[in-house]
């Protein structure tokens, strides 16, 4: 592998005070490029050949690294590739839906090794974190004791002002106590993990970024529907969480309404559409959250939806494009693959109608991970807080 194939990172130091860096610095080059010897991670890091090779040892005899089969074919010793253990972390990743909770029990390469989905009417705290006590338990059972001691933390995927949404969701009032949960106190009670919790656009934005198309893109925006659309920012080949942890609310741009006027995307490209529309025709929505999920009981209601949702999602994209000057879009959601790339069809087609003069829109393009992008993000949390750079 040459230098131009290596995705770079920022330098490394040779500080006695910074190995902490250093470490995270040559996990994160050894995660985002592969297995790699101590010569390349030593060219392209900037660390001297000594401080690597301290580092992998220590980090091979922490269980955080493999060592491959040696390489020959050069001038002088063979190199040996190092490569990260997929048992080196554990993390759980619980994302809260407003229809459906879903849990993951993810490795450090992103491999969920074991899951469970739960839906509902509309989520309440007792409900969910009862469903989390008790489907960590079982989910942790399946592990191997070895596996069991590298847990190193729970993340959790929740949507910003779960408590606003209370007359869309057809929840009782007391739902609003969702505005007083204290995540850290409720989680405290079910285990001892860290706990990391983050917007469910930017988990979904997240994953998207490290196991689907994010790194073809340095600055894009990334579209989540579920039942209520989010979306999160990467700039400069990072996830940008935002001052409040916000970035990609773009359920609040304005687009035109199906009635004429202006409406908030999120009333005019999000699934509780499709689901009361479904309803309304005498259909059972409640199969929409299900897994596998196969939606071809709901047409014509579905083909109705994407011309809608596809229509709304070109006005947001030529409003996201103008402010800030992104590659691409990408669009995903709580759907089959079919669903996603019709969507993203009838969403360029529509771009291409718009007075696009003096800027050059965000390309929509299909995201990869798909439906569990929002728990997958969420396990990606306390694995990059603690072992990786973004």
């Amino acid at each position: 592998m040459d230098g131009s194939e290596i995705h770079r990172l920022s330098n490394g130091a040779n500080l006695t005070g910074v190995r902490a860096h250093n470490e995270r610095l040559i996990l994160s080059m050894i995660q985002r490029n592969g297995a790699l010897p101590g010569s390349d991670l030593a060219k392209h890091t900037g660390l001297s050949a000594q401080t690597v090779s301290n580092i992998l040892r220590k980090l091979e005899a922490e269980g955080f690294l493999l060592r491959g089969e040696p390489q020959r074919g050069r001038v002088g010793k063979p190199s040996v590739p190092m490569a990260l253990d997929p048992d080196a972390a554990l993390t759980f990743g619980l994302k809260i839906g407003r229809r459906s909770a879903d849990l993951v029990v993810m490795n450090i390469m992103g491999e969920v090794l074991d899951a469970s989905q739960m839906t509902y009417r509309y989520p309440m705290p007792d409900l969910i974190f009862g469903y989390l006590d008790r489907e960590m338990q079982r989910l942790g059972a399946g592990l191997t004791p070895y596996q069991r001691e590298r847990l190193c933390g729970i993340g959790i995927a929740a949507p910003s002002e779960i408590w606003s949404w209370t007359e869309v969701l057809g929840a009782p009032q007391d739902f609003t106590v969702w505005r007083d949960i204290d995540f850290v106190e409720e989680v405290g009670r079910i285990s001892p993990l860290p706990l990391f919790v983050e917007n469910d656009g930017t988990a979904a934005c997240r994953a998207e970024h490290i196991f689907g198309r994010g790194r073809e893109f340095t600055d894009y925006a990334h579209v989540f529907i579920g039942s209520f659309i989010g979306g999160g920012v990467v700039l400069n080949s990072g996830v940008a969480a935002g001052a409040h942890h916000n970035a990609g609310a773009f359920g609040s741009l304005r687009v035109p309404g199906p009635e004429g006027g202006e409406v908030q995307l999120i009333d005019a490209a999000s699934l509780y559409l499709l689901e009361a529309a479904i309803v309304e025709a005498g259909g059972d929505a409640a199969a929409m959250w299900e897994m596998p999920q196969d939606w071809r009981d709901y047409e014509p209601m579905l083909s109705e939806w994407i011309d809608a949702t596809g229509k709304a999602l070109a006005h947001a994209t030529r409003s996201i494009g103008s402010v800030m000057d992104f590659e691409a879009i990408l669009i995903d959601g709580a759907f089959p693959a079919d669903v996603r790339h019709r969507l993203v069809e009838r969403t360029r087609e529509e771009l291409e109608k718009l007075d696009t003069r003096g800027m050059v829109p965000p390309r929509p393009e299909a995201a990869l991970v798909g439906a569990n992008a929002r728990a997958l993000g969420a396990g990606c949390a306390p694995i990059y807080a603690q072992y990786f750079f973004q």
